[in-house]
């Protein structure tokens, strides 16, 4: 790999020695609003060149965090989704659990706080009397 960015940063180099050599001509630079000294016209490519590539490398990131964060956004709506199906399917379950009858209710017919419970109670003779409930 390194081997690989070296052989690239060697091209990039020779690349730009080339245009520095090959465009050897002064030219004048208008900025529209103020006027830049005269340069070499390969060295004016070559900071076009690299100004263009931080550019497009700078919108490109941004562009690629923007998608990221738009794909995130839609992943998390769909997990939002599902748990809000899944919640509502849960309450549903609970509600029917809540509102099903008891097994007293299935075999005897009635509830069970009407069912007839003996209580045991203290009289004041300390005596154990047994009461139906009602």
């Amino acid at each position: 790999m390194r081997f690989l960015l070296f052989v690239l940063l060697f091209l990039s180099f020779a690349y730009s020695l080339g245009l520095v050599l090959a465009n050897n001509t002064e030219v004048g630079v208008n900025l529209l609003f103020s006027q830049a000294p005269t340069m070499n016209l390969g060295l004016l490519l070559i900071l076009c060149l690299i100004l263009g590539i931080i550019i497009g490398i700078l919108l490109a990131l941004l562009i690629f965090r923007v998608l990221q964060n738009k794909w995130e956004i839609s992943r998390l709506n769909k997990a939002n989704n599902h748990l809000q199906e899944q919640l509502t399917q849960a309450n549903v379950v609970i509600d029917r659990q809540a509102n099903a009858p008891t097994v007293e209710d299935a075999v005897y017919g009635t509830t069970a706080t009407q069912t007839q419970d003996t209580a045991v109670n203290i009289d004041e003779g300390s005596t154990l009397i047994k009461h139906k409930r009602e």
